[in-house]
């Protein structure tokens, strides 16, 4: 199990690298986390959803994603909580307080999906959520230490080097769990670290004599890690990308953004800027698209993107002859009206949205989960996705779909005059096809960038790093 000194060490990330690394030596291996909290999911082909860094992890381990990767997930939703999904399947909503009480009921669940798992595999590798230490949740845990104690698993614990006090945050842990708990921890794990790494070695050796555990790696920083599927929205709040040549694409960065992994495609590419607005900033006037991305919170992220003024941008925006394009949330938000008389995402009621296509969506309490494909007629390309969404929207610009699905079902819809258009399908952009359509359109020179041959290609590499830098017949030891 790799367990870490706090949430963004990087778990994600070498669970994923040492997922490929023991693919690579012929072994079986799984993913698997236990409980998650993220709105970047991924459809799975039992027709549930996990967490999308453990369907990164299945790929990464040549594995088809599958609900018993990721058993519990959490998904932050407004004023409601969050939502709970067990095995794939939302149960429930609850506070976070509440939540806590909530857990023991869930144990079971984890503990038969770790069960299928680790029937079909060699070595199940487990990632847990936030810190080792947060002692102050670990009555009812089943995320890190109660689920370690549960199926005696051995721990590797991971620090962040770079973010500073690795030490601290190391010897921290030890001296904050119980020695029960602690015991489970038979090594340590530095990780991204920059410079030379033979300036490191007294730390290691003070970490390994206060704390008894064993140094499995040193690893340096891994840069190429911006090219994967991020897990969330924190770091889409970093910094703007420079100025230069080439197509510009805003993406208002909503409070409850979903499946922001939509834009990862058009971020990969060298001749595009995507920017996200950041709260108080205005639409850059350069700006050929507009990107409303999909949402949690569909209500409350519009709320939000009026109270930032871009409701007027976007709007001022279409009117000089610019583009805008929704996503799932992003699709509702562009209409007439979007209902919620179950009380779905809150109090029942309804929002005005922003009118840019002649549509209204009416929120449900059934969600839409499946794996889409077929034809784009508005980029006249072929399309492979998947649909994760409550709601159903009707509306004259229907008429206009933006997509055909393989089925015979029509997806999303396009305005009269060409320029605003949404959809419900997620993963729209992945395709080459499509994505080199859409630049095109925007005037655009050709891309050479093959998307998915790039993720494989830094699965690869990440699992080459990992292998260079972690001690792997290490942890094959201690999962034995």
């Amino acid at each position: 199990m790799i367990q870490g000194t706090g949430s963004d060490v990087g778990k994600s990330l070498l669970v994923a690298g040492l997922a490929r690394a023991f693919a690579d030596r012929g072994v079986r291996v799984a993913p698997f986390k236990p409980q998650n909290m993220s709105n970047n999911a991924a459809v799975t082909v039992d027709g549930g959803e996990i967490g999308r860094a453990q369907a990164l992890q299945a790929r990464a381990a040549r594995l088809t994603p599958r609900i018993d990767m990721n058993p519990v997930l959490l998904k932050p939703q407004g004023a409601s909580g969050a939502q709970i999904i067990v095995q794939g399947r939302v149960v429930g909503q609850a506070k976070a307080r509440d939540y806590q009480e909530l857990k023991p009921r869930l144990m079971q669940s984890v503990l038969d999906s770790y069960a299928r798992l680790k029937a079909e595999a060699d070595m199940v590798i487990v990632e847990g959520a936030g810190s080792a230490a947060e002692v102050n949740l670990r009555r009812n845990d089943i995320a890190n230490m109660g689920f370690a104690r549960e199926v005696d698993a051995p721990v590797a614990l991971v620090g962040d080097i770079d973010r500073g006090g690795i030490i601290a945050q190391l010897i921290g842990c030890k001296a904050a769990l119980d020695e029960d708990d602690a015991a489970m921890i038979e090594g340590f794990i530095v990780n991204k670290f920059r410079g030379d790494a033979t300036l490191f070695d007294d730390g290691l050796r003070f970490i390994e004599q206060r704390t008894g555990w064993r140094s499995l790696g040193l690893v340096p920083f891994f840069d190429a890690a911006a090219r994967l599927p991020a897990e969330d929205a924190f770091g889409l709040r970093g910094r703007t990308p420079e100025d230069g040549d080439g197509v510009t694409i805003a993406v208002p960065l909503l409070p409850h953004i979903a499946n922001f992994d939509d834009l990862d495609p058009l971020k990969a590419e060298a001749g595009v800027r995507v920017i996200f607005l950041k709260d108080g900033e205005p639409l850059p006037p350069e700006a050929q698209l507009v990107i409303l991305p999909g949402s949690k919170a569909t209500i409350a992220d519009l709320t939000a993107l009026r109270a930032n003024g871009w409701d007027i941008d976007i709007l001022a925006h279409v009117r000089r002859g610019g583009s805008v394009f929704g996503v799932c949330g992003g699709y509702q938000m562009l209409g007439r009206v979007i209902g919620d008389p179950l009380g779905v995402e809150g109090a029942a009621g309804e929002a005005q949205g922003l009118g840019l296509l002649d549509i209204e969506t009416s929120l449900t309490a059934e969600k839409t989960l499946a794996p889409v494909s077929g034809h784009a007629p508005m980029f006249d390309a072929p399309f492979r996705g998947y649909e994760m969404h409550v709601g159903a929207t009707s509306g004259r610009d229907c008429e206009r779909p933006a997509l055909r699905l393989a089925d015979g079902r029509a997806d999303g819809a396009i305005s009269r005059d060409g320029r605003v258009a949404g959809a419900y399908a997620h993963g729209l952009f992945a395709d080459d096809d499509l994505r080199a359509s859409l630049l095109r359109m925007l005037g655009a020179p050709p891309s050479p960038l093959r998307y998915e041959e790039s993720i494989e290609e830094t699965l690869d590499a990440l699992a080459a790093h990992c292998a260079r830098h972690i001690d792997l017949d290490a942890l094959w030891e201690m999962a034995r």
